[in-house]
């Protein structure tokens, strides 16, 4: 009697575990990595799938990486006419992170992005070029704003796949990359010995809005 209990019991525990595996696999089927089929709508930035890496020279020694977390944007998609999206993005300063709390606070001060005068910097989006060989690649040319100065940006942007995601929602998520010169905003400390040009690299994730 026992050893057919357990055996009920392991048969039953199997269905409910490829059932799961099977809801799994579903979901992630139903993913597509093409832009056309993306679903048009409102979107938002998931703050803890959305970060913005740096990387600078530092003294010839190394490169200096470092985040900006907690990331806002907002992202309209229109896949059946991909020039019409747009995308904000807000960076708050003070959530910089370069892994060493006393560079974090001279960051803050008005030798870098002297975040009393200037909390956030901003991106607003201007055209959206989709690569006319590759659609999953564009470029994205908008006014990066940092520390009172506005200047033209161009990010690449690689879109990686739109679908539902945990917690029964859809997402649409890209990488992007670009890189600027710190000077133009009027971020001269420490040049030459620490670069002035500065990559950035995007992760984000987005979220689609009822």
């Amino acid at each position: 009697m026992m050893n057919r209990r357990l055996l009920a019991r392991s048969a039953a525990a199997t269905v409910i575990a490829f059932s799961l595996i099977g809801g799994v696999v579903t979901a992630q089927s139903a993913t597509t990595k093409v832009p056309a089929e993306v679903q048009a709508g409102t979107y938002k930035l998931d703050a803890s799938h959305g970060k913005i890496t740096w990387k600078v020279n530092h003294l010839g020694f190394s490169h200096y990486v470092g985040q900006f977390t907690n990331v806002s944007a907002d992202l309209t998609l229109d896949p059946a006419n991909p020039s019409a999206s747009t995308l904000t993005a807000t960076v708050p300063i003070a959530d910089v992170a370069p892994n060493d709390d006393g560079l974090k606070g001279h960051l803050q001060t008005p030798d870098f992005f002297d975040a009393a005068q200037f909390p956030t910097a901003t991106f607003v989006a201007r055209s959206i070029t989709i690569d006319a060989e590759d659609p999953t690649e564009a470029d994205v040319v908008g006014d990066l704003t940092l520390r009172g100065v506005t200047k033209s940006v161009t990010l690449e942007v690689q879109f990686n796949q739109a679908g539902p995601s945990m917690g029964n929602t859809y997402k649409v998520g890209f990488d992007g990359e670009t890189t600027i010169k710190r000077s133009d905003f009027g971020i001269s400390y420490g040049l030459p010995a620490v670069g002035d040009e500065v990559e950035l690299h995007i992760e984000g994730e987005f979220v689609k809005q009822p």
